[in-house]
């Protein structure tokens, strides 16, 4: 890494664990303390739209989004100046922090920015079989686990696949879940930029509001947290799609997505040089198998949230 540009070291650049696709680093220099982020250039599932994302980052947070300040980017680096603040736990956050939320995106959706990268979908996989039954023959931890699922995993494929998403497109975040996000003074902060990019706006919204109204699993929703992103967005500005399946297509499609690829990682049983840590590949594996088909099977009740 060059990273010249950032001043001259007061210390080692030091490894901040957890990355759940990339490897991030804080370096504090004489111009001050930088996030310093490698991107998984090895077996990531897309191609990272550098420029398009730095432009965007800049765009706003020149408009006041509350969120660290971009630096620099490149096609395996991005760098932003650190941010303290509190972790935010994946639990139902207070309402008012939600409804800052749904401001935020509303003030987001509505940036004049250009974006050049056109996105190739790929096909939903559907050979969950077949890495079931690699699974099995590898014995992995949750290789039972994965072969009792095949089918709702396939039913699962078929509806991301096949679900009708009514638009409008935004260019947005993508990726706003409390893990990406910090407290500083109750107040929220927004990380992690690199996932942005165009998405049917009811799947960026049903993916936030969900994500910040319930626990680890699925038990525990709060309806009313829930409706504070959606009542921010509104105040914000924004007008809400129409309510349907497809508010939480883009979440579940991407969870099947990432625990797939993390599954590939697993059954190739060694420590790669960039992405999560072996370890941390497993649990992401095993929250997925266990997750997905809750989650699938909640779809009824998630719908009603929107009513």
């Amino acid at each position: 890494m060059d990273l010249s540009h950032l001043g001259a070291p007061i210390g080692p650049m030091i490894r901040v664990h957890g990355g759940f696709a990339n490897r991030m680093y804080r370096l504090d220099t004489d111009q001050g303390s930088f996030a310093v982020k490698e991107l998984n250039l090895v077996d990531r599932p897309w191609t990272h739209p550098a420029e398009d994302v730095f432009r965007f980052e800049q765009a706003a947070f020149a408009t006041g989004i509350p969120m660290p300040e971009p630096i620099s980017a490149s096609h395996d680096m991005l760098v932003h100046r650190w941010v303290e603040g509190e972790k935010v736990p994946e639990a139902p956050v207070p309402g008012a922090y939600a409804r800052e939320i749904g401001e935020i995106l509303a003030r987001i959706h509505v940036l004049d920015v250009a974006w050049s990268h056109v996105s190739v979908e790929d096909t939903t996989s559907r050979d969950w079989a077949g890495l079931a039954a690699r699974a099995a023959a590898t014995r992995q931890p949750w290789a039972d686990e994965l072969a009792s699922n095949v089918e709702t995993f396939l039913a699962i494929a078929n509806f991301v696949e096949t679900c009708e998403r009514p638009g409008p497109v935004v260019l947005t975040h993508r990726d706003i879940q409390p893990w990406n996000l910090l407290s500083r003074e109750g107040r929220p902060v927004v990380l992690d930029w690199e996932l942005s990019g165009m998405l049917d706006l009811s799947g960026e919204l049903g993916s936030t509001a969900l994500s910040l109204a319930k626990g680890p699993g699925f038990n525990d929703i709060k309806p009313a947290i829930f409706r504070s992103v959606l009542d921010g967005y509104v105040a914000g500005g924004g007008a809400l799609p129409p309510p349907g399946p497809s508010w939480f297509v883009y979440m579940i499609g991407g969870w099947l997505g990432h625990t797939r690829w993390n599954i590939l990682r697993c059954l190739a049983g060694v420590e790669a040089s960039t992405g999560p840590d072996l370890a941390l590949s497993h649990e992401s594996v095993r929250n997925g198998v266990r997750g997905l088909p809750d989650l699938f099977s909640r779809l009824p009740e998630l719908e009603a949230l929107l009513l």
